[in-house]
């Protein structure tokens, strides 16, 4: 199957990395997705407007220096991860192992171009929602992502989706 990606320059990516089989180990290696990241940011040069990481996936915003770059960042960053974890890949399947991937990742991300400031602030709602979406907890409650800074900051209020909020931007799901 051929996947289409778009490149707008002057954009910012909204991207979805999901592990493999949706193992749910992400939260134990936080400080390895912080290096993974770093590590990234050494070889191409963007910046990460808004991120949340849960149990098997990661959300996150990201603004390239050169929109052409962010397939490499992503490649960048899951293969440092990868290559610096030590999971249980007894499941991988045959081809996989041919392939000598670690069963991390899937193959595939999702990548969603920017397209106004309207768009921005629904994926960067969508980002800070997540915590909600998935496991009930407010996102002031949740210590995996950028909803603090942003509330600090005063682009939201601390208390934003709360439990009764919750059924009212449920339409967020972006996944």
């Amino acid at each position: 199957m051929n996947y289409k990606r778009y490149f707008i320059p002057n954009s910012m990516v909204f991207i979805t990395i999901v592990t493999y089989n949706r193992k749910q180990f992400l939260l134990d290696y936080i400080d390895l997705i912080k290096t993974s990241i770093t590590y990234a940011k050494t070889k191409i040069s963007f910046n990460i407007e808004a991120i949340v990481i849960l149990k098997d996936h990661i959300h996150f915003i990201i603004q390239p220096e050169n929109i052409d770059d962010y397939p490499n960042i992503i490649k960048y960053f899951k293969t440092y991860f990868s290559r610096n974890i030590n999971i249980d890949n007894s499941d991988l399947t045959e081809g996989k192992k041919h392939k000598k991937e670690k069963g991390v990742w899937q193959s595939r991300y999702w990548a969603h171009i920017i397209l106004d400031e309207n768009d921005l602030n629904k994926h960067i709602d969508y980002i800070h929602y997540n915590p909600m979406k998935h496991y009930n907890i407010a996102p002031k409650d949740w210590e995996y992502s950028t909803f603090k800074k942003y509330a600090n900051n005063n682009l939201y209020d601390i208390n934003w989706c709360n439990f009764d909020d919750k059924y009212k931007i449920s339409e967020l799901d972006l996944e």
